[in-house]
């Protein structure tokens, strides 16, 4: 499928859920077909306590990038696809009023709940700019750390993801998401019913495929760590109503889809040696 149909797809979904936000009360199970096994259970209570309600409420993620790694004071972070910008106002104390937080979402929808939420708790270190992943408009080495939670899945192209990535990294920055991977051959029909379930619109890499890409943008140390693993019958129901038998595919389909933790870090620039090397 190409860039256009899904991300207007991608659109229209996670619009009509931050439309949804604060009328149902809830939409996570809404959000991937009955994703409760893949969105629940994400952050602790002492991440959300004081966070607005409809922040976490729009959170519609397979992890929690926050808790990947350290966050110093000072430092400027990066979410992918911030949707109603939980991970951008955890981010936010952690980094604290000398750093900065930006969130970039193509949603109009999710954007304005992002913002609402950035005055409800009153966070003054924090942007949310409108773009896609694919093509971040930010400047060549401008951040220290990039999240993204359950986003880069849902790109068509993600090779322009991870260029981009790499991109606006500093030297030494590092990548730490969230993502759903898939582990080992599965056919393509049940992998495409599955990904349905898992990501509403997705095209997750397996997580060698992950690694590799990761390599060939330029990352090193790069770690892709299943978490949450799936099994068939939390997506029995909904592999049924799509008309699969789950009985006859469950070989096929157990365990083979994950929630991962992935980090990588962008490698120090090089000495410079000469009057010339560094211009």
């Amino acid at each position: 499928m190409s860039d256009a149909p899904v991300h207007d797809a991608v659109r229209e979904k996670y619009g009509a859920i931050a439309r949804s936000v604060g009328k149902t009360g809830c939409c996570g199970p809404t959000a991937c077909g009955g994703g409760d096994p893949i969105t629940s259970n994400l952050y602790s209570d002492a991440d959300t306590r004081d966070l607005p309600a409809d922040a976490v409420a729009a959170s519609l993620g397979c992890g929690n990038p926050t808790a990947l790694l350290a966050l110093e004071p000072g430092s400027t972070v990066l979410d992918l696809g911030s949707g109603g910008g939980i991970d951008v106002l955890l981010s936010a104390k952690r980094v604290g009023p000398a750093g900065k937080v930006y969130g970039l979402d193509m949603t109009d929808e999710m954007l304005a709940l992002a913002r609402a939420n950035q005055q409800k708790a009153g966070a003054t270190n924090v942007e949310f700019l409108k773009g896609t992943i694919e093509a971040i408009p930010l400047p060549d080495r401008s951040v220290d750390v990039i999240i993204s939670n359950c986003v880069i899945n849902l790109s068509t192209d993600k090779d322009a993801v991870l260029r981009e990535a790499f991109r606006v990294l500093k030297p030494g920055g590092r990548f730490a998401v969230s993502d759903v991977i898939v582990r080992g051959h599965v056919p393509p029909d049940v992998r495409r019913s599955m990904e349905l379930w898992v990501g509403c619109i997705a095209g997750a890499l397996e997580e060698s495929e992950y690694a590799s890409k990761l390599r060939a943008a330029g990352f090193t140390d790069v770690e892709v760590e299943p978490w949450r693993i799936y099994n068939v019958e939390d997506a029995r129901s909904f592999l049924t109503e799509g008309g699969l038998d789950v009985d006859r595919l469950a070989p096929e389909v157990e365990g083979r889809f994950a929630s991962a933790f992935v980090r990588a870090r962008r490698p120090e620039a090089a000495p410079c040696c000469g009057p010339d090397c560094c211009a």
